[in-house]
């Protein structure tokens, strides 16, 4: 069976007077029927400018650069008119962003601003889109969703607003909700709800997801499929199982250990040493060679392709190739004293 999302060598760029910020920069990934796929990586990896290439909302100065492909359903995303892309968006594929505060218009009940999604796709009445706004709300699990609907933004707990934003990312049924970091506001007990939602609308509905995050608690939680960014690039992708019982590139394998775990000693956190480089000048060669444990020459020479290591598991990494420099003396991950797991 054919992706339904299928997107190959992505570019977008950001041109700046400190330069060309190549903040996605080659990446290529699809998603299945039905599948739940997540994106994960820290802050500055180009995580969110994917999902907002997907979705075309990359705005001056930036843009996608010609040769990168976004295949929806058939059709070419980058190419396609913007009336058909506004038709596709928030219909076909719909996105629940991060923060409900600022995606939620606070002049407007909660019920008007989900109702508009299928009054506009549906050409519903007002009455009527109000109606299936309503029964979207119950789906999500809001209380009282009739009362609820008629509230503001203001008046709802942060848990309640991200279900709004989850009935108008659900309310059309897309074939694919793109989820933004979708419980970073929220405390832990909220999140577990939340992801716990996600799961069986997925299931219920058979949307496809595609979650994107830094939490691998979250990708472990609600994903089959792992692609972990780094520096604009997908570094490593494969099965969740399989990720977190061999994680291969030496960025994932960071992110594992960095993990604080019930009944370790939480005063003491690995953390990976050094931060992500600028977009505007990323490393010659292995972009992670500077923070990376085995890093030697070949790194520093040759910028690493995406090596099979597994069956349906690659890794930008040159130890693909060389697999005993896992076995020099190497520097250990910094533990940052004093840390707890909060």
């Amino acid at each position: 069976m054919a992706p339904l999302l299928s997107i190959r060598d992505l570019k977008t760029y950001f041109y700046t007077e400190a330069g060309v910020a190549r903040s996605v920069d080659g990446v290529s990934f699809d998603i299945g029927q039905g599948e739940t796929v997540g994106i994960v990586g820290e802050s500055g990896c180009g995580k969110s400018v994917t999902a907002l290439s997907i979705l075309r909302l990359i705005q001056p100065p930036g843009r996608i650069e010609p040769g990168s492909r976004i295949e929806f359903e058939g059709k070419d995303l980058v190419t396609l008119g913007d009336e058909e892309m506004r038709h596709i968006r928030g219909n076909r594929i719909s996105m629940i962003f991060q923060e409900p505060m600022s995606a939620l218009n606070p002049v407007f009940s909660v019920g008007d601003q989900v109702a508009e999604v299928a009054r506009i796709h549906a050409g519903l009445s007002k009455r009527k889109a109000f109606d299936r706004a309503v029964e979207t709300l119950a789906l999500t699990g809001m209380p009282a969703p009739e009362e609820r609907a008629k509230q503001y933004p203001h008046q709802l707990s942060g848990g309640m607003r991200q279900r709004v934003l989850i009935a108008m990312a659900l309310i059309m049924k897309p074939a694919l909700v793109i989820a933004d970091e979708p419980t970073t506001a929220l405390d832990v007990t909220i999140q577990a709800q939340i992801l716990d939602l996600l799961v069986h609308l997925q299931k219920e509905f058979g949307t496809s997801i595609l979650m994107i995050t830094h939490d691998l608690g979250v990708i472990a939680e609600t994903t089959s499929r792992v692609i972990v960014m780094y520096a604009g690039e997908v570094v490593e992708e494969a099965s969740v199982d399989e990720l977190f019982a061999h994680p291969h590139h030496p960025y994932t394998e960071g992110l594992i250990h960095s993990m604080p775990h019930i009944g370790h000693d939480q005063e003491r956190l690995n953390v990976i040493p050094g931060t992500v480089p600028a977009p505007t000048n990323w490393p010659h060669g292995c972009r992670f060679r500077e923070r990376c444990p085995y890093s030697w020459d070949l790194p520093e020479r040759e910028h690493p392709p995406l090596y099979d290591v597994g069956v349906n598991h690659t890794s930008r990494c040159h130890l693909a190739i060389e697999p005993e420099r896992r076995n020099q003396p190497h520097p250990p991950l910094v533990v940052v004293e004093g840390v707890g797991a909060a």
